[in-house]
């Protein structure tokens, strides 16, 4: 039978249809590289080890990993050079900006735990003088933690420069005889608090929860006055401590539209601070992040199976 001309014109057609089809279905399912924001803090990095790794193995994707600070991270993630960042601490100047302004960045739910920042002493330290924990005796105890650098202070142990903090404003407004010294990184701050709970010294330090250090060294939180939004409106007359943050993902705006598979395994990744404290550990001491990440999978699978909800 001879082909009219409505035939030849929907044959004609077909094959745009099915380019076009084609096109959509690479789209729903691309492939390109997931880049994921490595924190410089290890359990933030343990995360990214095992979602990289679930990504690739599970997935079949690949994945990169860019070590970047906080504000870094977020900008990356406006400029679309990052996809997700799984562990923020909170910084509402930065999420305000990129999410409520530009909406470049969106809000990706919690990793199942809040944080806990503030000041910490060690166990033996707390169980000798248990009223040390309450800020208003801190003055009375100065001496204890007094070294070369800071003469009659007390030392403040810190970490990392860039660490987000308010510790000079918290002493000055609160009159206390203490001093900010900082190690210059986690891992140098880590090594003064090991060296110290070896000799069972008393060393005073800015600390946070999650972090692997808690299942080799004890620590117990000094209780500064209770955070509250207008207490921290103005951070230089701070009058006290940290909130507690419910430690929150991020992705940049296109990929959580665009890369739905991902992005849905992303977002459903929820686990324990025992679980995150055990791998973050294993890459403290050593153990390469995505071994470490691959030992968890492989004895953790009912928790992972989890994540893939929806995916």
């Amino acid at each position: 039978m001879p082909r009219t001309g409505r035939t030849r014109s929907l044959l004609a057609v077909l094959p745009l249809l099915a380019l076009t089809a084609c096109g959509e279905a690479q789209q729903q399912d691309d492939r390109s590289p997931i880049t994921l924001v490595n924190p410089t803090w290890s359990n933030g990095q343990a995360n990214v080890a095992v979602a990289a790794e679930i990504l690739e193995k599970e997935l079949d994707y690949d994945v990169k990993v860019v070590k970047l600070d906080s504000e870094d991270a977020w900008k990356a993630l406006h400029k679309g050079k990052a996809d997700a960042i799984l562990e923020d601490w909170g910084h509402p100047d930065l999420e305000k900006k990129y999410v409520n302004e530009k909406k470049t960045v969106v809000s990706a739910g919690d990793m199942g735990f809040e944080g806990h920042i503030g000041w910490y002493v060690p166990e033996y330290l707390a169980n000798k003088h248990p009223d040390i924990i309450n800020w208003k005796n801190l003055n009375r105890y100065a001496h204890l933690f007094r070294t070369a650098e800071t003469g009659k202070k007390g030392r403040l142990l810190e970490g990392s420069p860039k660490f987000v903090t308010r510790d000079d404003d918290i002493i000055r407004s609160l009159d206390l005889n203490y001093e900010t010294v900082y190690a210059g990184s986690e891992k140098a701050q880590i090594e003064e608090m090991r060296k110290r709970a070896k000799k069972r010294e008393p060393f005073l330090t800015y600390w946070w929860r999650p972090h692997w250090i808690s299942t080799e060294i004890k620590l117990v939180q000094v209780n500064l006055p209770m955070y509250s939004s207008g207490c921290a409106s103005n951070e230089h007359n701070a009058s006290c401590g940290y909130p507690e943050s419910e430690l929150r993902k991020y992705f940049n705006a296109d990929f959580a539209e665009e890369r739905e598979k991902p992005a849905q395994l992303l977002k459903n990744m929820n686990w324990s601070e025992e679980d995150q404290n055990q791998v973050a550990g294993e890459i403290a001491g050593g153990t390469p992040p995505r071994e470490a990440a691959r030992e968890w999978v492989k004895d953790s699978e009912a928790v992972w199976r989890t994540w893939f909800m929806g995916v």
